[in-house]
């Protein structure tokens, strides 16, 4: 298994701990972390997955719902729920890139889930990035509008002086 593949294993280890254990100290998924990774590198990558899930659960959750039509998260088994969590994490806040992220939780589905979590998490994360990519093209083509506006804008501005010293 490749190091940052374990890195992430083991964030999703100590998340699904979360979930089930909420008033669980935060210092025990750490403790899990630095003990099963051991390495500076692959322990701070699996400290920045845990800690990122755990700031945006909110949001994290709002999109897994908005993109698992007829599922509530409650409904969802805790394996992979805490997967969703974790490739949603990855795809929407982080440099990994969206095909990785999900490759990266359907593997760990496979492992740990039910014979259909795999195809259950790759539908659902491959929604959402798609979803995000629509509104991120979205923002851009808004973007573009606005610069085009404001140069019109400039151009008209520059007209009306011209106009006005000519007078």
């Amino acid at each position: 298994m490749a190091r940052r593949s374990r890195a992430r294993e083991v964030a999703f280890q100590v998340l699904y701990q979360d979930d089930l254990n909420p008033q669980n100290n935060p210092a025990v998924g750490d403790q899990l972390l630095v003990r099963r990774l051991r390495l500076p590198e692959l322990i701070e990558f699996g400290r920045h997955l845990v800690s990122g899930v755990r700031r945006n659960r909110a949001e994290l959750d709002a999109g897994i719902a908005a993109a698992a039509e007829n599922w509530s998260l409650e409904r969802m088994a805790a394996t992979d729920r805490n997967l969703l969590r974790l490739g949603a994490y990855e795809i929407l806040h982080s440099d990994t890139p969206g095909a990785v992220a999900i490759n990266e939780a359907i593997e760990l589905a496979k492992r740990y889930g039910t014979p259909q979590s795999a195809q259950f998490v790759n539908g659902i994360l491959d929604r959402l990035m798609h979803q995000q990519q629509a509104a991120d093209s979205g923002q851009q083509a808004a973007d573009s509008g606005q610069q085009a506006a404001d140069s019109g804008q400039q151009a008209a501005d520059s007209g009306q002086r011209a106009a006005e010293q000519e007078t």
